[in-house]
């Protein structure tokens, strides 16, 4: 919905000073790019590869467009009002122990839950809709960009399930997974400590084994997202802990569920467990996401805890919940950015401003005729393009790895997926600060300006590059984990998949300078490759981020090249695809040439870095 034309009006203010009157953008709602999600699941996703599964036989792309319009339209109307309430009034500890949401979130959960929404992606013997999770990516995208701060309970939620399903019990996956997945229940993640951030095994917390075979859990979690709030019947804390004799470090870490509430043996909930919310912390953004502060045992003998799986596990569960995290806050990056774009555009077609060489003194212009302007919004919608069609491919693969039918296919999706996953959360996080950034940028001083609602998509964001491990931790874990799978096949598979890609390009004239682009972007990749699969582990350290960001910005040229391809054929002649091939070799040929430039940066060494 556009807003109408802005007025210039001065308006009085309560001091009695005056002021320009700024643009209601935040009345501008979120529309869904169902178009856009459709042409990445037909086009640049294998999708019909997963449709001839057993485990989604029923899945077909028309009813996928159903589900995609039928809960974007829902996002749209029920979740993107929660946004600038939920930013202005925020989570708040209103009593000891008690959270209640912004005015709108409890309701608005409810109906989400109603809907069925939270588990169409999840096994349908729990109570889930059994489509592959890359039909739950689109609807985390929206999700996310209607409310961030809403969408971050239902995304620890899928971490906990996780967990659960992978490593729980049979007892604990009858009592818990059912009421996690429909969403009556949410989930979190327990990590972090007061001294214990990414060095989690540092943790204290501690986990004493009870003569019934519970634990009693004692000590204190710092960044507890929804670790306690008003939405939902209980919140299912999965704890890491450390037993009496475990050895120090992460050896000796293992994984409990805890609940906020007992679970009797009916499944009725019981008495209050003795875990409490002692603090909310004070966010740059995602204001309405209560950041917790979680003591276990104050009340008592210790919070009763069930053990996951096997003593001094932990680490290795911790991995499932975090890997499933990570490229679902990758999505964040994808899907503010794509917010922050819609932001943009409305305004660059409502504000006159300046004028066009040649115009006379009084002709002001729309922003969106300034090249400079058309320049910043072209940015964005490549970024946003060939972000999809990372995430969606890394969704893809992540079906494949559970669901294929051979078992070589499904080790092998998972080692892309694997590798796949630290840049899907880097790259594209990083590139959510950058694009949401660049929005501000388009609205000039407006933008600045908490009013015209673009300063709380920045704001927002910025705390993607940091969760889940910062963006550096993901880098370190591609050079020294991901490249080396197989000796560094997988990443040279991948590697010949684009190369194949450019060659097709290169036969077409029309696209031979935005073939070059991506053929010099790959074989910098390939020389970064090389160097980081031989050089010494400092020398590793010291290139991983420039590295990510080179395997990113080639990997987004290959999707850009996948679809000027499909646009520039003979049938493609409406303005969407015109569109499409124009916004992907602007991306080719503006965007991705510093992915090469970046290779000195990459095999420079750690002897060039300089110590505070």
């Amino acid at each position: 919905m556009s807003e109408p034309p802005i007025s210039h009006d001065v308006q009085e203010t309560a001091q009695g000073r005056t002021r320009r009157a700024l643009p209601n953008l935040i009345a501008a709602m979120y529309r869904p790019p169902i178009d856009e999600i459709e042409f990445v699941l037909r086009h640049l996703v294998p999708f019909e590869t997963l449709t001839k599964l057993d485990e989604f036989s029923h899945v077909d792309l028309e009813t996928v467009h159903g589900i995609l319009d039928e809960s974007g339209r829902f996002f749209a109307e029920v979740v993107a009002p929660l946004n600038r309430v939920g930013d202005q009034e925020g989570s708040k500890l209103t009593e000891p122990g008690v959270v209640t949401t912004p005015t709108g979130f409890k309701e608005a959960y409810a109906k989400y839950v109603e809907a069925g929404w939270p588990g169409v992606h999840l096994p349908a013997e729990w109570g889930g809709g059994g489509f592959p999770y890359t039909v739950g990516m689109a609807l985390q995208e929206m999700i996310t960009s209607a409310c961030m701060a809403f969408s971050v309970c239902p995304l620890l939620t899928q971490s906990a399930i996780e967990a659960v399903l992978q490593h729980g019990s049979d007892e604990q996956r009858g009592t818990y997974l059912e009421n996690l997945i429909t969403g009556r229940w949410t989930g979190t993640m327990n990590l972090t400590e007061p001294e214990a951030g990414s060095d989690v095994g540092a943790l204290r917390t501690k986990a004493s084994k009870q003569a019934d075979g519970t634990y009693r859990i004692t000590g204190t979690k710092i960044f507890i997202t929804w670790g306690e709030h008003d939405m939902a019947d209980n919140v299912v804390h999965l704890v890491l802990a450390r037993t009496p004799s475990a050895p120090p470090g992460t050896k000796g870490i293992s994984m409990f569920l805890v609940p906020k509430y007992l679970v009797r043996s009916d499944g009725s909930l019981g008495p209050r467990n003795d875990v409490r919310v002692v603090s909310l912390e004070h966010k740059l953004g995602i204001h309405a996401s209560p950041t917790c502060v979680l003591a276990f045992g104050d009340e008592g003998e210790g919070a009763v805890g069930f053990l996951i799986g096997d003593e001094e596990a932990g680490m290795a569960y911790m991995f499932t919940m975090m890997n499933a995290a990570r490229v679902s806050i990758g999505v964040q990056g994808l899907s503010l950015s794509e917010l922050a774009y819609q932001q943009a555009v409305d305004h660059a077609a409502q504000r006159h401003q300046g004028r066009l060489p040649g115009a006379s003194a009084n002709e002001q212009v729309l922003l969106n005729l300034h090249p400079d302007v058309q320049r910043m919004l072209t940015t964005m919608r490549a970024n946003i393009d060939v972000m999809r069609g990372l995430l969606y491919t890394n969704a893809y693969y992540l079906d494949l790895a559970h669901h294929a039918a051979d078992e070589s296919e499904r080790r092998s999706a998972e080692q892309h997926a694997s590798l796949l996953t630290p840049i899907s959360k880097a790259f594209c996080t990083d590139l959510g600060v950058e694009m949401t950034s660049l929005g501000i940028q388009v609205f000039g001083g407006m933008g600045f300006v908490e009013e015209t609602g673009i300063a709380q998509t920045y704001r927002d964001i910025r705390i993607a590059p940091i969760y889940e491990g910062t963006n550096g931790i993901q880098a370190i874990d591609l050079v020294g984990r991901k490249l080396p799978m197989d000796g560094g096949e997988v990443i040279r598979h991948l590697m010949a998949e684009v190369e194949e890609t450019v060659n097709e390009m290169s036969a077409k004239t029309s696209l031979a300078t935005a073939a070059g682009s991506l053929a010099s972007g790959l074989a910098a990749w390939r020389s970064a490759t090389d160097f980081l699969l031989e050089a010494d582990p400092l020398d590793k350290l010291a290139g991983a981020t420039p590295y990510l960001r080179m395997a990113g910005l080639v990997l987004g040229g290959w999707f850009a090249a996948k679809t000027a391809l499909l646009a520039e054929l003979p049938a493609r002649d409406d303005n969407w695809w015109e569109q499409k091939l124009k916004t992907s070799v602007f991306y080719l040929e503006q965007i991705l040439p510093p992915a090469a430039a970046l290779l000195p940066a990459v095999t420079a060494g750690a002897d060039r870095l300089v110590a505070p």
